[in-house]
């Protein structure tokens, strides 16, 4: 206890520096303390505008965390003027589908967007053409798969007016696709699908909606394999209405049956300007027959093309004839068939008759001088408009020629053509002496082997030095064998004719054989007997 009483006793010297007066006992609370007080400069520009008021960092409206209120009910509230919220596009993204992209008349756009999705290169010259009147696609090779592409791109085209795809092959889709093009197209008036080989399973796919399309007259279906069973499918089409007026089906190996769809069509929608047929296998008359007889009834019918096809006989040249009563009809193609004799009569009084015809091609028919003068003739007649006659290949006589020349010396035939193929002069045969033939030909006979060569003069001279009687043909032949001379009994008989000596009865024929020496020593004067030696 003595040690802390004199710690606590210990005095501690302090120095006293400052002292402050104290107004009152009591000391300021915490909060006043100067020590706690810390002031920084304002760096925010919000909060220095916010104190000038200029800014506020709401907009005004209440949350819509804190409206226990539909969207409908919001705009009418009397407290509250929250807008709904807008659709950005949801609901007619999931509910409607995609609204299609429009794409200009012309094609070209959706042409490159079709070939994209398709995966295809487009093809630049179509591209460009699709603002021209025509598309030439000639020999280009195309795609399968790009006539798709082509079709819709013509849908609603309204510049192009022809489309030539000639020796593109096209397959039956492609021909699917131009068919429905012709469905919706109404500027195209000309097709041309020359060696595009569709065959007839292509035909019924491209003529399905034909009968609908207004604009298209003129088509080319030269080379595509049709048969009889694709003209069909097109004469159904032409049945129904189709417009067009101007058709080429050649080389398609067609047969009378064809033609008999045709005329069954033509009964009905009877439009047709131009038809080709040529280079087929139309053998039967009767049907060149029906379809004449059903053109002739078309008064805008002009020009119809046979050639090639293998006709002949009257049946034909009637119906030619029926089809020159139609005025309209200017020009008739027959060339290279069998037309001869009696199928150019009917013709010719047709031409002579009617009058109106202004091309006729006969050329590479079995024709006779006569045939061609026949017709020739017509022209004389200053009311037969005939200005071409074509006659190529056929052999005319010189009354021909000059006939010609009166024609084209007539004014209003100075720009008529007229063509043959030569001049056949009269033939005058010249008569050969039969002993010449005769005695030529036994020589031939005796140097045919070279081991048992005869000379057949010296062995008929020494016969008539022999005998100069005239000896019968049987014995003649005997004296000949046996001489190593071997001829055939016509030969010996000639011998009998061209030597005539008597007969000996009524059948027995004897040679002169005086008359065959001197003939023989006046053919061949070279060839002697030897002499005879003498005693």
């Amino acid at each position: 206890m003595s040690s802390d009483e004199n710690i606590s006793e210990a005095k501690v010297d302090v120095d006293i520096l400052y002292i402050r007066e104290v107004d009152s006992s009591l000391e300021p609370p915490m909060s006043e303390w100067s020590s706690l007080e810390l002031k920084l400069p304002e760096n925010n520009i919000k909060r220095l505008l916010y104190e000038e008021g200029a800014y506020r960092p709401d907009s005004g409206e209440i949350c819509a965390k804190y409206i226990p209120l539909s969207v409908s009910s919001i705009l009418r509230h009397p407290y509250y003027r929250y807008p709904g919220v807008k659709d950005p596009g949801i609901i007619e993204a999931l509910l409607f589908p995609e609204p299609p992209v429009k794409y200009p008349d012309d094609g070209q756009k959706l042409y490159l967007a079709i070939c994209d999705e398709a995966g295809i290169s487009p093809i630049r010259r179509f591209y460009t053409q699709l603002v021209n009147d025509h598309i030439c696609l000639k020999y280009y090779g195309i795609n399968q798969k790009g006539f798709r592409a082509i079709a819709l791109a013509l849908n609603y085209n309204k510049s192009v007016t022809k489309l030539d795809l000639t020796d593109n092959w096209i397959n039956e889709d492609g021909c699917f696709h131009l068919g429905e093009m012709l469905l919706e197209n109404t500027t195209l008036s000309e097709l041309n699908l020359h060696g595009c080989r569709i065959g007839a399973g292509g035909a019924k796919r491209l003529f399905a909606n034909l009968h609908k399309n207004r604009s298209l007259s003129v088509i080319n279906l030269s080379r595509n394999h049709l048969g009889d069973i694709g003209v069909q499918y097109f004469a159904k089409s032409i049945l129904f209405g189709a417009s067009v007026d101007n058709i080429n089906l050649s080389f398609n190996e067609l047969t009378g049956k064809a033609v008999i769809s045709l005329v069954e069509a033509l009964e009905i929608n009877n439009i047709l300007t131009k038809l080709d047929l040529s280079w087929n296998k139309i053998l039967s008359p009767n049907a060149i027959f029906q379809l004449c007889k059903v053109l002739s009834q078309n008064p805008s019918f002009v020009e119809l093309n046979l050639s090639w096809n293998s006709l002949s006989g009257l049946r034909i040249g009637n119906a030619i004839k029926n089809l020159m009563s139609n005025r309209n009809v200017k020009h008739i193609y027959l060339n290279n068939n069998m037309l001869a004799n009696v199928a150019i009569n009917p013709i010719a009084e047709g031409l002579f008759i009617y009058k109106n015809l202004i091309t006729l091609d006969l050329s590479y028919n079995p024709l006779g001088p006569k045939d061609a003068l026949i017709l020739l003739l017509c022209l004389k007649d200053s009311k037969v408009k005939l200005q071409n006659l074509y006659l190529d290949n056929v052999y005319v006589t010189k009354e021909f020629l000059r006939c010609r020349r009166e024609i084209m010396s007539l004014k209003n035939r100075k720009n008529t053509v007229i063509t043959w193929g030569g001049v056949k002069s009269r033939f005058v045969p010249e008569l050969s002496d039969m002993r010449e033939i005769v005695l030529n030909r036994a020589d031939t006979l005796c140097k045919q082997t070279k081991k048992s060569r005869v000379d057949i003069a010296l062995v008929i001279l020494q016969l008539c030095k022999e005998n100069k009687e005239p000896i019968l043909v049987k014995e003649f032949g005997r004296a000949l064998r046996s001489n190593g001379v071997f001829l055939d009994e016509d030969l010996l008989q000639e011998f009998s004719n061209c030597f005539i000596g008597p007969c000996k009865g009524k059948t027995n024929k004897t040679i002169n054989l005086v008359e065959l020496a001197e003939y023989l020593e006046r053919k061949w004067p070279e060839r002697k007997l030897p002499p005879t030696p003498t005693n």
